[in-house]
């Protein structure tokens, strides 16, 4: 039987494709744009979308176990419901759901509240599921890193309670284990829900400072302005995004995203290794 990672070509999802291939999964990768799907020769691509019902359709045909994840877009929560419905319609009951830390808390931030939504779905629909709840990406630094260079500042408003950043390959990683954990098992097993987070709890100062130290100049931390945030943004994507991204800093400044207790030991105990570090990012994609 094949496991089905939605998103296949995504920042997480083709790290998920790869976890599982490495791992001698049968992998299908769901795909919008299969020129993105350098994939080894093993992995079979679909083209679809999850509001393409047809293709939905096919794509699930066959398939034991879902990897379901969602981009943020105007109709995700409608993908979401969409998805579940097909994959329970096929007779997939093994979910791994990439969801987001505090969905349950941050209810406010559209795309938090979403993904709640889709937990509680998961729930009431009896799935055997694995809820993955990552921190703040590592890698959106990437979108940031030409800021940080030529102005010699930090935009990210991610305020003074901290955010451990969660790196995209821990996050995969994670989740091929669990999408081949429940694959393999001999029966349904409860749903679980794993928080996944980095190593290090930074500050928008502590942001800046490792720059600082990485660039070997100084880099100055932008300051918790998400309503100045928002307006930057507003100029490089539609401004109901834009505004999303604001009111998620605006948690990121009142709440952070701060590990539970136990939460980095989890994570070591099943990766077998330390996590990825936000140091390490920034200095390969300084270099």
């Amino acid at each position: 039987m094949t496991i089905l990672v939605t998103g296949a070509t995504g920042r997480v999802g083709r790290h998920v494709v790869e976890q599982l291939f490495v791992r001698g999964a049968a992998v299908r990768a769901l795909t919008r744009d299969p020129a993105k799907a350098h994939f080894a020769a093993g992995v079979e691509v679909v083209v679809g979308d999850l509001l393409d019902i047809d293709a939905m359709r096919s794509a699930l045909a066959g398939v034991k176990t879902l990897f379901l994840l969602n981009a943020v877009t105007g109709d995700e929560f409608t993908q979401a419901i969409i998805a579940l419905n097909l994959a329970r319609e096929a007779g997939i009951d093994r979910v791994v759901y990439l969801s987001v830390f505090d969905a349950d808390r941050a209810v406010n931030v559209p795309h938090f509240a979403v993904k709640h939504g889709a937990e509680r779905m998961l729930e009431a629909l009896g799935f055997s599921a694995t809820i993955l709840r990552p921190t703040y990406f590592i890698d959106n630094e990437v979108m940031i890193q030409g800021v940080v260079k030529d102005y010699g500042f930090y935009p990210m408003p991610i305020g003074s309670k901290g955010v451990a950043m969660a790196d995209a390959r821990d996050i995969a990683e994670v989740a091929a284990m669990e999408l081949i954990r429940r694959d393999q098992a001999p029966g349904k097993l409860p749903l679980e829900t794993i928080n996944i987070v980095g190593p290090d709890t930074l500050t928008g100062a502590d942001a800046a400072a490792i720059w600082s130290e990485v660039l070997g100049r100084p880099i100055a931390y932008g300051g918790d302005d998400p309503s100045g945030f928002e307006a930057n943004m507003g100029r490089l994507m539609p401004k109901w995004m834009a505004y999303e991204m604001r009111v998620m800093a605006e948690r990121y400044v009142s709440d952070g995203m701060i590990p539970r207790e136990g939460d980095r030991e989890r994570l070591v105990k099943i990766l077998g290794r330390p996590l990825h570090s936000y140091r390490d990012f920034v200095a390969k994609v300084a270099g």
